[in-house]
């Protein structure tokens, strides 16, 4: 009676492709959501000819916290 070959170990590679498209798109995220928010605040300051740039210091410090409350909330989603 012939019997069949062992199975191959199951692959990671689908795993790993696609924690690195999750990881990858939060960088993307982060990147969009500064880059945004401190096109926005220079904007602003230009806008309004401030003399000091308050208003990119405050939307940079502002996306740069919800950056990261967006990296916080999507790695406490995983477990």
């Amino acid at each position: 009676m012939a019997t069949n070959p062992p199975l191959p170990p199951p692959d990671d590679s689908a795993r790993n492709n696609s924690a690195l498209a999750k990881y990858g798109s939060i960088a993307v995220q982060m990147i969009a959501i500064i880059g945004l928010s401190t096109w926005a605040g220079i904007w602003l300051d230009g806008h309004f000819q401030t003399k000091t740039p308050w208003y990119t210091i405050g939307l940079t410090l502002t996306g740069i916290f919800g950056a990261l409350y967006q990296v916080i909330r999507s790695a406490s989603s995983d477990e």
